[in-house]
């Protein structure tokens, strides 16, 4: 609730400091006394629009700070989380300063904010009802917030937004994978082309070392046989190195007796060298049968080299690398083809969360018409005593288009009425009487009472044009509503001025150099003289203060 409002230099207020209460708070005063700057003062607080006719005449700037007092789980300290502002206390203060240049500046608990941020907070804080005040129930974006708290269906609205994510996720998931299908089924032919050409060529890691190095051999096949035969001439024949050696062989042999064991290590010697040029002999035909080869088989490793580089070389990959990239073009040929039953699927998935949703919306639907029947029943109830019996309300909840469905569901909901038989029913904003919008906001705000977060009200002149038994009613419903809340009401009813459980009294004094503004709270003998004064005029009459007595009475019954 609101704690105290301190307001330096607007307008005709150069000071003031005003501790407030809970329950019904009435302000009352002579017409032009002031009533209407305390509403401009506190407006600037909660983020209004800054004029510079505001400031006082002759003051560089005004101030205007407001102290609030909220429950740590009330929805303001979620905003000021949100904005990285302290929140660890109950209190909230607003304050705005003016230049007199127009410029503004806001702070929130003394930290500097933005006042858009100002605006927000104060929205949560203060609902202000007035001719020409249009937030709170009047502003149709507050509607649907409004039916949805009356009807006291959180459960199922908070379903039905759960169901509005999971329908979306589904949706944009299987857009994805239809996306993603479409451009594999763009190059799904190539694809296949691709693969085709390196299944046929059947590539192995390691071919290509091993084709390069055949190829080398291929190419010195001519000259290697030259060598081998050559190598074969002078190790055989008559001339060759084997028949020298045999010839070394007998001659050492016939010396051998005499010689007394002197030549037995070259005889044991010359016999390993005929044996290892006879290894070597065979091992040169082996060689030299290895080289009869096929005249063309050089053509071809060539042709299988050159064509493994040409298709490493188009696929931008070493031709080691031929191999893995068959394999990555295999599955992604096996992966579009599962693609096309995976968007099924999700497709399938989608339709069903699409299913859930519209049928969470359909019973988030039939509450809201179930409210929306109580809410028109309890406000049309409201109406008659406050001489509006004539006058319809109807919520109205219209269907959308699925391009315009939320998490919210399925329809928009806004407010109608009709103050005059004959009239057709319009948006709450057109009222034309002011009395008549602010009677029509406390019907609805009793109906809604017990379901709005905003913790202070207040009522620009709620019993504008009206008297008697009217205003003896309006005075006891805002009693009512300041049983659970707290109210502000700017009045000049004595009927209403009656039923407050404060009461301050607003008027203009004259300083040492301008009039000025004062605002007074009264005890009860000084309220009792103010309701007289207002039931009587400028001179207070005996029978007006029994009057004022007998309406205070009246109001404690």
């Amino acid at each position: 609730m609101l704690l105290g409002l301190n307001i330096h230099d607007v307008v005709l207020i150069d000071h003031l400091s005003l501790a407030l209460r809970p329950g019904l708070c009435v302000l009352t005063g002579e017409t032009g006394a002031g009533k209407s700057i305390l509403l401009d003062a506190l407006g600037l607080a909660l983020g209004k629009r800054a004029e510079s006719g505001l400031v006082r005449p002759g003051a560089q700037q005004a101030a205007v700070s407001a102290e609030f007092s909220v429950g740590l789980n009330h929805p303001a300290h979620a905003i000021l989380r949100e904005a990285g502002l302290d929140s660890e206390g109950e209190a909230i203060v607003l304050r705005r300063l003016v230049g007199a240049d127009g410029r503004s500046r806001a702070f929130i608990n003394d930290e500097p904010a933005s006042v858009g941020l100002l605006r927000e907070l104060g929205d949560s804080l203060v609902e202000i009802q007035g001719q020409f005040e249009q937030r709170g129930l009047l502003d149709p974006a507050n509607h649907r917030m409004i039916l949805d708290a009356f009807a006291e269906h959180s459960g199922t609205r908070h379903a039905l937004a759960q169901a509005w994510r999971d329908w979306r996720e589904a949706e944009q998931t299987e857009a994805e994978a239809a996306q993603r299908l479409a451009a594999s089924r763009d190059e799904e032919d190539l694809l296949r082309h691709h693969l085709a050409e390196l299944d046929s060529l059947a590539p192995a890691p390691d071919e290509e070392e091993q084709l390069a190095a055949r190829r080398s051999l291929l190419q010195s096949a001519e000259r290697l046989a030259e060598i081998l035969s050559e190598a074969t001439g002078e190790l055989d024949g008559d001339a060759g190195a084997q028949a020298a050696l045999a010839r070394a062989a007998r001659r050492l042999d016939r010396a051998r007796e005499r010689a007394q064991g002197l030549l037995d290590d070259a005889i044991a010697a010359t016999e390993r060298a005929a044996a290892e040029t006879v290894e070597a002999l065979t091992a040169l035909e082996t060689a030299a049968r290895s080289l009869e080869l096929d005249p063309r088989e050089l053509e071809k490793v060539e042709e299988r080299l050159f064509a493994l580089r040409g298709a490493a070389r188009k696929h931008q990959v070493s031709v080691a690398d031929l191999a893995g990239l068959r394999e990555r073009m295999t599955a992604e040929l096996t992966e579009i083809e599962a693609g096309a039953e995976g968007v099924e699927h999700l497709a399938r998935a989608t339709a069903e969360a699409r299913a859930r949703f519209v049928a969470g919306a359909e019973a988030v639907s039939r509450e809201r018409a179930s409210a929306a029947a109580r809410l028109d029943a309890g406000v049309a109830a409201e109406l008659k005593p406050l001489r509006l019996n004539k006058a319809q309300f109807r919520t109205v909840l219209t269907p959308l288009a699925e391009a315009d469905w939320s998490e919210h569901g399925c329809e928009r909901v806004h407010f109608e009425v009709a103050t005059n038989p004959g009239a057709g029913l319009g948006p709450l904003a057109r009222i034309a009487s002011g009395g008549e919008l602010s009677r029509f906001m406390l019907a609805l705000k009793l109906v809604l009472s017990g379901t709005s977060s905003v913790p202070t009200l207040i009522f620009d002149e709620v019993d504008s044009g009206i008297g008697g038994a009217v205003a003896a009613a309006v005075g006891e419903r805002l009693q009512r509503l300041g049983a659970d809340l707290q109210v502000l009401v700017v009045t000049h009813s004595p009927q209403v001025a009656a039923r407050g459980a404060h009461h301050w009294r607003v008027a203009k004094q004259q300083a040492e150099r301008a009039t000025v503004t004062r605002v007074e709270e009264l005890d009860p003998d000084t309220r009792q003289e103010e309701i007289a004064r207002m039931l009587s005029g400028s001179t207070v009459t005996a029978e007006a203060r029994a009057a004022a007595a007998s309406l205070i009475e009246s109001a404690r019954a």
